[in-house]
């Protein structure tokens, strides 16, 4: 699949409908809401999210197009389970004006209704906001606010084609505080072309001394059909070293260790939403591109914010496709994802051939008993250098 295409699967139902067994099971697992926000300034080279920079005549409307799918989510769930955790991504979530993003919390509590304590994040570019838009967010009832501050080098910012300058992550951080948010993550990324060991440490350090309640850390990955993807191809930049990348990964659980990993690239509070992806939670997604998952039934809408809106404007479901997943496909996809969590992964889930890996991966050291947790596995600090290799055993 091309990066940036929505997968294969069967049309779904024009009206949104899904089949009545997921319908029955929905409430058994936490249950969120993630709102996908496609607009950005500037695309970063190494960017193949779903995002546009030349859309701003469907901006001023946007928020009245998702209000309207958060009502087609009421309609197709009928009495959902309160909502646990909103999370609304980019593109920038924040180039909307803080009144939109309230009016899509509003319609989201109004029509799903949010459970009491309910994790509210958005994403942020650390120059597309301010004091005074992250207060009216803050009192619309957004608890959480992650920037995407990705470097505190000048020279590897501007080969990811970040617009910030140096030290306003560290910035926005202490505005996020003074406006009442508890919970601050910074987002970095390693093994930027150019980038050196002294460099990775710089932002390390930058972030740390920001006092975040939580940093990820990944490493770059040079997709297909990305800026940067054409300039490794052509030579000008290089592939980022796999030795390179493992020894940038110690350098951040030495620094960021004292905020204790929860997923092998993040540290510190864990994101409620993220982890209910990955311990196989349901949600719905709202807006161009946006997934959605309920009791093994999962659906894509219409990847281009046009299409989107025209098909919502027509009475329709903006999704286009969707598949149900066999419990062999659910068994895969629960390998996959929690053997990367600090809480471990139960080793019941896994066939014959995967636990001849596992009790491999123990003795060399790769997997680890929990200590507190009979018959799961977790991964050693090797381990997570070393984990997709790990999952590509362990599934068999």
């Amino acid at each position: 699949m091309v990066p940036g295409q929505l997968p294969d699967g069967e049309p779904a139902p024009s009206d949104g409908s899904l089949p009545e067994p997921a319908l029955r099971r929905l409430g058994e697992r936490p249950f969120g809401v993630y709102v996908h926000v496609p607009f950005c300034r500037t695309r970063c080279g190494y960017c193949d999210f779903n995002t546009y920079t030349d859309l701003g005549s469907l901006q001023g409307s946007y928020g009245d197009t998702v209000v309207r799918e958060i009502r087609l989510a009421r309609q197709v769930l009928g009495k959902p389970p309160p909502v646990q955790t909103v999370f609304v991504g980019g593109g920038t979530p924040t180039l909307l004006p803080s009144r939109d993003l309230a009016k899509v919390l509003r319609a989201i509590d109004d029509e799903l209704g949010l459970a009491p304590g309910a994790e509210v994040t958005t994403e942020a570019n650390p120059d597309s906001v301010d004091a005074r838009s992250l207060a009216e967010l803050r009192a619309a009832g957004f608890t959480r606010v992650s920037f995407g501050m990705q470097s505190a080098v000048p020279h590897v910012l501007e080969v990811l084609d970040r617009t910030h300058t140096p030290g306003r992550p560290q910035e926005a951080v202490l505005e996020a505080k003074a406006a009442g948010f508890e919970q601050v993550s910074l987002d970095l990324i390693y093994g930027a072309p150019g980038e050196s060991d002294g460099d990775w440490q710089t932002s390390l350090d930058a972030a740390l001394a920001a006092e975040p309640t939580h940093v990820s850390a990944y490493a770059l990955i040079v997709e297909e059909g990305t800026k940067l993807g054409a300039q490794v191809r052509r030579g000008e930049v290089p592939m980022p070293d796999d030795d390179v990348l493992a020894d940038r990964y110690l350098m951040a659980e030495e620094t960021l260790g004292a905020l204790g990993w929860y997923e092998v690239s993040n540290w510190g509070e864990p994101c409620r939403h993220n982890l209910a992806y990955w311990q196989g939670g349901d949600w719905w997604g709202a807006g161009p591109g946006a997934h959605s998952h309920v009791a093994g039934v999962r659906w894509w809408n219409a990847k281009h914010p046009t299409a989107y809106a025209q098909r919502l404007g027509d009475g329709l479901s903006p999704a286009l496709a969707g598949e149900v997943l066999s419990e062999e496909d659910r068994r895969v996809e629960r390998v996959l994802l929690e053997v990367r969590l600090r809480d471990g992964l139960p080793l019941e889930v896994l066939r014959p051939a995967g636990l001849a890996a596992a009790a491999r991966f123990l003795d060399d050291g790769l997997l680890e008993l929990l200590p507190y947790q009979q018959g799961k596995a977790v991964l050693t600090l090797r381990g997570r250098l070393l984990a997709d290799a790990v999952v590509r055993e362990l599934v068999d």
